[in-house]
């Protein structure tokens, strides 16, 4: 049985952000094989062209986690009916200069929690698009639309009993994903 990292990308910088509460939680429903790695992205400077020949070290160091990972798994709030600037900075970071993308192949997985009743559906979907584009096979089903409420975490902040057999589900599926898009 082969050891599995994950690069998780927070699309909340906040604290206390419900996402990153979300990211930490869904992580202990994977097999121990599987190790979570939440990636800094607050520190990237925003992308700019004329820096793709002289990349900040944050930027290294971005590009590296994704590359040392066997998957990605993306946890996203919705801003605005998209994914949030950061998230975005960091996608465009990770996938420069042309031809030197760190995501090309990697399996990636989209959660993301939202108070409101459609959860992050427009978030993800434009995630999805981005995805695409830069050659990352994304679990399509089942679809995780998470929406806040009492219950979605129990009282130590693990996945409480309403939305654990969900996301149980959902992290299998994801497990098998990775397992079936790596070498």
């Amino acid at each position: 049985m082969s050891q599995y990292t994950i690069a998780v990308f927070v699309g909340s910088l906040r604290q206390h952000s419900i996402n990153r509460r979300l990211a930490t939680a869904v992580a202990d429903l994977a097999p121990s094989y599987f190790e979570f790695k939440q990636v800094q992205i607050g520190d990237l400077p925003l992308y700019d062209q004329d820096d793709d020949a002289n990349q900040a070290d944050s930027v290294k160091r971005l590009k590296d986690d994704i590359k040392t990972a066997q998957g990605v798994l993306f946890v996203t709030p919705e801003y605005n009916r998209s994914i949030p600037g950061v998230l975005k900075n960091a996608i465009d970071h990770a996938s420069r200069p042309y031809g030197q993308s760190a995501w090309t192949g990697k399996p990636a997985g989209i959660l993301g929690v939202s108070p409101g009743a459609t959860g992050t559906c427009m978030a993800q979907q434009h995630l999805r698009n981005i995805l695409a584009t830069l050659d990352m096979p994304t679990l399509g089903q089942p679809e995780a639309f998470i929406q806040a409420k009492d219950g979605l975490f129990d009282a130590n902040g693990n996945i409480g009993t309403d939305s654990k057999e969900f996301l149980q589900s959902w992290m299998d599926q994801y497990v098998a994903w990775v397992e079936r898009h790596t070498d």
